[in-house]
């Protein structure tokens, strides 16, 4: 069975458990502005880039848009902060990662977090993991949910986004991926991601293997388990 040309994987909530540590971020920043979070703005937080947080914030609490750099370095410093003090990895992280290591299929890291997050991130829980390259919100004009951070990715493997299976947890995340081109594995965290084409979903990293990251390939219809 044919393998990918390239894995790219999501960060946060993917590799990482740092969703529950964005979301606290989040209502704290929030709460600050008169603020509580609930299930209602889940869609314009979990998986989302700072800015676009920050932009949704502005609108629930009737702030003007001048306020949006303050609100968005708040948020970055937090999370920065919290991420800093441990983010432990997702089940079955660290052992697909040393599969792929092992099989010599590339990989790399493909985040909507800011540098220094995705930096923090790496020099921590994911130390040692010998990433092909990493890319975050900071590499590209448009982040996630646009297509933008995985054609760059693919681009920068020289390879068509289609030979690229990418790793994703988020709806946000998926809706970049899918709209690359990229065959995508979702593994669900804390929002449910809709099933479609070229879509294929697993419970957990620890059911994941190299062959079912080439079967992604293989079957572009949606499937699930």
């Amino acid at each position: 069975m044919t393998a990918p040309a390239a894995v790219l994987f999501d960060m946060d909530g993917t590799l990482v458990d740092t969703e529950v540590l964005w979301w606290e971020t989040a209502d704290e920043v929030a709460a600050g502005l008169g603020h509580r979070l609930t299930d209602a703005d889940a869609p314009e937080v979990v998986g989302r880039a700072v800015a676009d947080t920050a932009a949704h914030l502005i609108a629930v609490t009737g702030r003007t848009p001048a306020a949006l750099p303050a609100i968005a370095d708040e948020l970055t410093g937090s999370f920065f902060r919290k991420v800093e003090a441990g983010a432990p990895l997702r089940p079955g992280a660290a052992a697909l990662l040393a599969a792929l290591e092992r099989a010599g299929v590339p990989f790399a890291l493909v985040s909507a977090s800011p540098r220094s997050v995705v930096d923090a991130v790496v020099a921590g829980a994911l130390a040692g993991v010998p990433f092909a390259f990493t890319l975050s919100a900071d590499d590209t004009a448009l982040t996630k949910p646009h297509p933008d951070p995985y054609l760059a990715a693919a681009g920068r493997f020289g390879v068509p986004a289609s030979a690229c299976v990418a790793v994703e947890d988020s709806p946000d995340g998926t809706a970049s991926a899918h709209a690359a081109g990229c065959a995508v594995l979702v593994v669900p965290s804390l929002l449910p991601v809709r099933p479609a084409r070229g879509r294929t979903f697993a419970r957990s990293l620890e059911e994941v293997d190299s062959g079912v990251l080439a079967e992604c390939l293989r079957r572009p219809e949606a499937s699930g388990s």
